[in-house]
């Protein structure tokens, strides 16, 4: 295999995970909640739409921090594809890219709403999740492969 299959394979699922959020939060803004409503899909599954102008669970979201949360996010993209380039291990490759296209995801929509677009409300017996999005959900599966890669990586013995 080559040496950029890694990360090309890294760049390509960040680039299916930017345009699949980006597609799903037009299609809710546009088409689902025109107007804004809840839409209940199942016992413990909603549909709403909330702004969110934090990060997650809103935090740091007191305003004047829209072009500094999205600088941030795309600084961590950079670095994040920089170490996707140097990596020889398809697991990481593809956290990466996860990561990657989620965190640029939410920094897109910062630059064009100055807020990120949340729809996904899960709920169990009266306690809501903070909704999130499909950027929200790449970036955490994308952390966790990390960790489980992370856990099965091969490391040299040490030189004692």
């Amino acid at each position: 295999m080559g040496r950029l299959a890694m990360p090309r394979r890294g760049l390509i699922l960040a680039a299916l995970v930017l345009v699949l959020d980006q597609a799903s939060k037009w299609w809710i803004l546009l088409d689902v909640m025109a107007p804004p409503r809840m839409i209940e899909v199942t016992g413990f599954f909603n549909l709403v739409l909330v702004w969110n102008p934090g990060i997650s669970f809103g935090l740091f979201g007191g305003g004047g921090g829209r072009w500094l949360l999205a600088g941030l996010a795309v600084a961590i993209a950079v670095a994040l594809v920089v170490w996707m380039v140097r990596t020889v291990r398809p697991w990481l490759a593809v956290a990466l890219g996860l990561v990657v296209g989620g965190a640029l995801g939410n920094a897109l929509d910062r630059l064009i709403h100055g807020r990120v677009v949340d729809f996904l409300d899960f709920h169990l017996a009266g306690f809501h999740w903070p909704a999130f999005n499909l950027a929200d959900s790449a970036i955490t599966v994308g952390v966790v492969v990390m960790l489980v890669d992370s856990l099965f990586e091969k490391r040299a013995a040490p030189n004692i």
